[in-house]
C-alpha cells in the first residue's frame, strides 16, 4: 500500500485466566508464554517496517512501565495512557483522535499469538486497503473447531470490487456446542479476533452515529488531554463520563458499513490454559511441559513450573501451574477459569 498503516495494539487486562501465572500487575500480554519474549513484544514485532508505521500502544497507568520497559527497542509513535478502563470503544477512540483523520488503523489486541506472520501480514494489508475504501473491516480468523469460547462473525456477500472480501452478515455472540457445529459445518461463519482496519474518521463518523454520547467523551477527553514526549493522556474528568463498551457492541455489531476478510494464520487469544497447551509444542502423548518436570504414563498434561519440579505419575488431562508461592491443580475441562484464591 502506498499509504501508512497505523498499528493500535490494545494492552492491558486483568490477568484472571492464566492465574496464578498472569496477575492483574503483570497480566498476560507482559508475559514470556510463547517463546523468550512476551506477548506482547511480539505483537510490536509483526509491525517492524513499512507499510507500517511506528506503532500507537493504548494501556492503563497500572501498565504504563511494563509496556514501556517492555518496548524500549520498538518503533512506538506514542503511549496513550488510559486514566481508567473503559473498554475497546473508548481506547480505540482516543487513538483515532490522536491521528490525522485519513490514517488507516490496524486494531489488534497485544495477547494474541499468531503461528504465521506473514499470513498475517498479507492478511492486514488486504483489510487496509478495503478499509481505505471506507469500510470497517473485520479479520475473520477461519475456524479449525466449534469453539464456543469465540463470538462468530457470518459471512454475507463478496465485495463487488475486492477479492477475497465480503460484507458482513451479522455477529454472533459466544454460542452454545449445538450451534457452534452448526456455524463450522455451514461453511459461513469464522471466529471473532478482535483485530479490526478502518480510517480514523470513518471509525469516530460511525461511533458519533451509535454511541454520541461515548464519542462526544472522548472527543473532550482528547481535547483536553495532556502530551507530553511521545505520551499522551487523556482528560480524566472526561474519561470518567464514558460509558464502558466494547467496539463490537458499540460499532461494529451497528454499522452497514462493515466488512471482513478471511485470516489464516494460525491464530489463538491464548485465552486459558487450555488453548496455551494447544499453543505449546506437545509430546506424542499430548503433554506440554516447561520447567522441570518428569511425567510417567501421562497423557495430555500441562506443567508450567517456576521452579519446583513436578513429578506426575498416570495422569490424564490435567494442569499443574506453579508461580512462586501459588499452585494449580485442575482438569482440563475446569482450566478454563479456574479459582483464584485470594481474588
Amino acid at each position: 500500500m502506498a499509504v501508512n498503516i497505523h498499528p493500535v495494539l490494545l494492552c492491558g487486562g486483568s490477568g484472571t485466566r492464566l492465574w496464578p501465572r498472569s496477575r492483574p500487575a503483570a497480566p498476560k500480554p507482559f508475559l514470556p508464554l510463547l517463546g523468550e519474549t512476551s506477548l506482547f513484544q511480539q505483537a510490536l514485532a509483526r509491525f517492524g517496517e513499512p507499510p507500517f508505521a511506528p506503532a500507537i500502544v493504548v494501556t492503563g497507568a497500572e501498565h504504563q512501565a511494563l509496556a514501556k520497559a517492555q518496548s524500549a527497542t520498538a518503533n512506538v509513535a506514542e503511549f496513550i495512557i488510559e486514566p481508567e478502563p473503559k473498554q475497546t470503544a473508548a481506547a480505540i477512540a482516543f487513538a483515532a483522535g490522536r491521528l490525522p483523520p485519513d490514517a488507516i488503523m490496524l486494531v489488534c489486541p497485544s495477547d494474541h499469538y499468531i503461528g504465521d506472520t506473514a499470513a498475517f501480514l498479507r492478511t492486514a494489508e488486504q483489510a487496509c486497503a478495503v478499509a481505505a475504501d471506507g469500510w470497517l473491516v473485520c479479520l475473520g480468523i477461519e475456524p479449525t473447531a466449534p469453539e464456543t469460547r469465540f463470538g462468530y462473525i457470518q459471512r454475507g456477500d463478496p465485495l463487488d470490487d475486492r477479492d477475497g472480501a465480503f460484507k458482513v452478515a451479522r455477529f454472533e455472540e459466544k454460542p452454545a456446542q449445538v450451534e457452534a457445529v452448526r456455524y463450522v459445518e455451514s461453511g459461513n461463519f469464522v471466529w471473532n479476533g478482535g483485530i479490526f482496519a478502518f480510517r480514523a474518521a470513518d471509525f469516530l463518523d460511525e461511533l458519533r452515529r451509535y454511541r454520541p454520547e461515548l464519542a462526544e467523551c472522548a472527543a473532550r477527553a482528547v481535547a483536553d488531554g495532556v502530551a507530553a514526549a511521545n505520551e499522551f493522556r487523556p482528560a480524566a474528568a472526561a474519561t470518567a463520563e464514558i460509558a464502558a463498551e466494547s467496539v463490537d457492541y458499540a460499532v461494529m455489531e451497528n454499522s452497514d458499513r462493515v466488512a471482513m476478510v478471511m485470516a489464516r494464520m494460525d491464530w489463538s487469544d491464548i485465552g486459558d490454559w487450555n488453548a496455551l497447551h494447544a499453543a505449546r509444542p506437545n509430546d506424542a502423548a499430548g503433554n506440554s511441559v516447561r520447567g522441570p518436570a518428569d511425567l510417567v504414563d501421562c497423557r495430555g498434561v500441562l506443567v508450567d513450573s517456576d521452579g519446583p519440579r513436578v513429578r506426575a505419575i498416570g495422569l490424564d488431562n490435567i494442569v499443574v501451574v506453579i508461580d512462586g508461592d501459588d499452585v494449580l491443580v485442575a482438569s482440563a475441562a475446569a482450566a478454563g477459569n479456574p479459582a483464584k484464591p485470594g481474588q
